[in-house]
């Protein structure tokens, strides 16, 4: 075997140099490794948004080299205390209007969108006799409570506080749709995706679209790990694994975006509290 020798004669040989040079490069990746927490905004109840999101969260760990945890809430309004923390969450995926919040408030990031535009749909059961808005004033109705999308918009239809449905507040857009169903809500607001989910429901309006859900970093997530994030969110669509992954959580792919795209949906947050 090949030696090399040093000052004082001892010897070393070839492999035992390029073995430890290979083990000090495998401590230094390790040690430049790290974990992220990855929260999801709350539509459903945490062991749907679990089962939902844990391929996304799986894919990015194994795309960028480092551990993302999928963390949940129970709802909007823990989501929104925890939400406004500093460091409290390291990656986002959620709507429009939150994320406009975050990148002027907190000097978060946008790093990419699901693909399209998302809305609103205002639906009631096929055995109630509801066709207009107006008629839901004094009615029961369920949705997600502030500062979710659902409810923001609800409260633009009915801005005259004397003239309003009767809110039934649930935790997640899968309770506002069960209510309906149930008879124990007259209507819900949910994401219109929801709707073609459930044929026995029937839409009475559709709000204005807006772009869609968002991921979004903190300014503590180094900006490396921010385009790994970036790069493996915008090319899923054109490995194999990527395209597994999209179809597990059910978007059609994640596209470019920029902060001008979300800009001015920060101010359906006037009002709320915390705000």
């Amino acid at each position: 075997m090949k030696k090399q020798y040093l000052s004082g004669g001892y010897k070393i040989s070839t492999l035992f140099v390029v073995s430890a040079i290979f083990l000090l490069m495998l401590l230094s990746n390790a040690a430049q490794a790290a974990t992220y927490t990855f929260v999801v905004q709350p539509i459903y109840p945490p062991n749907k948004t679990i089962e939902a999101f844990t391929p996304l969260t799986n894919y990015l760990s194994k795309q960028t080299g480092h551990t993302f945890k999928l963390v949940t809430a129970v709802n909007f309004l823990s989501y929104w205390q925890n939400m406004k923390k500093p460091g409290k969450y390291d990656f986002i995926l959620d709507a429009a209007h939150l994320t406009d919040y975050r990148l002027k408030r907190m000097k978060f990031k946008v790093l990419a969108k699901r693909a399209d535009a998302v809305s609103y749909t205002l639906v009631t059961n096929e055995n109630t006799a509801i066709i207009e808005p107006e008629e839901l004033i004094g009615k029961s109705l369920a949705t997600i409570g502030s500062p979710s999308l659902g409810m923001l918009r609800l409260e633009e239809m009915f801005p005259n506080p004397l003239r309003q449905p009767v809110i039934i507040e649930v935790d997640n857009s899968l309770d506002s749709i069960k209510k309906v169903l149930d008879g124990t809500a007259q209507a819900a607001i949910v994401p219109t995706p929801m709707v073609g989910g459930f044929p026995n429901l029937l839409t009475i309006t559709t709000t204005e679209q807006v772009p869609h859900t968002a991921v979004s970093a903190s300014p503590r997530v180094p900006a490396d790990v921010q385009v790994a994030v970036r790069k493996a969110l915008i090319e899923a669509s054109k490995t194999d694994a990527g395209k597994k992954m999209l179809a597990d959580i059910n978007f059609p792919s994640f596209e470019k975006t920029t902060a001008a795209s979300y800009d001015g949906f920060a101010s359906l947050l006037e009002g709320v509290w915390g705000y």
